[in-house]
């Protein structure tokens, strides 16, 4: 089984509600696959506590914070895809990482980060 980690958008598609997300969110728990979700992520995609359907998708995933180590790793990342977001690029990193697969609504830059990367990971669309 391939680990996945989450992008910004599943999380902001999980608290809209959307019925796909939590469907692909179930099939991964039930296979045993505990999604990963990057810290960074949280902070991008969290605005206020009463964000319960976003907390409820979390319940079911691991958190993965951002360590010094994980932090100079996507920096140089950056600097090799010539990027500018510190989320996506915590997000490729992870996955390249923990040789996972990204779920993500934002194909072109995750993509390109983990062609820097030098990633075998896939995107699954969101």
């Amino acid at each position: 089984m391939t680990p996945v980690v989450y992008d910004t958008g599943v999380l902001v598609a999980a608290d809209r509600n959307v019925r796909a997300v939590w469907a692909d969110h179930r099939v991964r728990l039930e296979a045993g696959i505990i999604p990963v979700v990057p810290a960074p992520v949280i902070a991008q995609a969290s605005r206020s506590p009463a964000q319960v359907q976003l907390r409820r998708l979390l319940r079911g995933c691991e958190i993965l914070p951002l360590t010094e180590q994980r932090a100079h790793a996507a920096g140089a990342l950056m600097g090799r895809a010539a990027t500018r977001d510190v989320v996506d690029a915590v997000v490729a990193q992870t996955a390249a990482d923990l040789h996972a697969d990204v779920v993500t609504g934002d194909h072109a830059d995750v993509r390109r980060l983990l062609e820097a990367a030098d990633a075998t990971s896939r995107i699954i669309n969101l």
